[in-house]
């Protein structure tokens, strides 16, 4: 029997990749498919320090600074330094700008797709990953687990 996680990886990694590869056809084989929200995030709201974008985007700020310098390194995004030297500014370059109209077709193409992934589930996929996360929210992953003895 397989692991739930390598379940809920193997299903992240199918469906990832399929986006990556549709980047890697367009002439972007570097851009990552998790770029895309902050991405659109930046398009919409402007350049914004990386602890407002990890909250907008709704991750931590540890997964969003590794993000941005993925992003950086792949010149998607210039940073620079804010008010407070602690904060960085995320914006968008122009290679970024440049993609949006890709990025934005992939993006409405992906809804689509899930639109037509959640009609063969018995349930909408975002709908049970919401239902997940308000349930671990309530009472954590480690605490159901319990103690555990040898």
């Amino acid at each position: 029997m397989t692991a739930l996680g390598t379940l809920m990886r193997h299903v992240h990694e199918l469906m990832d990749g399929a986006i990556a590869g549709i980047y890697a056809d367009f002439g972007l084989p570097e851009y990552r498919p998790r770029y895309s929200p902050v991405v659109r995030t930046l398009r919409e709201q402007g350049p914004m320090a990386i602890r407002d974008l990890a909250k907008a985007i709704g991750v931590t700020h540890s997964a969003a600074s590794q993000t941005v310098v993925q992003m950086q390194r792949g010149e998607f995004v210039t940073l620079e330094k804010g008010t407070d030297a602690r904060h960085r500014i995320v914006h968008l370059s122009a290679k970024a700008r440049a993609a949006l109209p890709l990025i934005e077709a992939e993006w409405e193409a992906t809804r689509r797709a899930m639109r037509e992934l959640d009609e063969e589930l018995p349930v909408p996929l975002e709908e049970l990953l919401l239902a997940i996360l308000a349930a671990l929210e309530r009472r954590d992953f480690r605490e159901r687990i319990g103690d555990i003895s040898l």
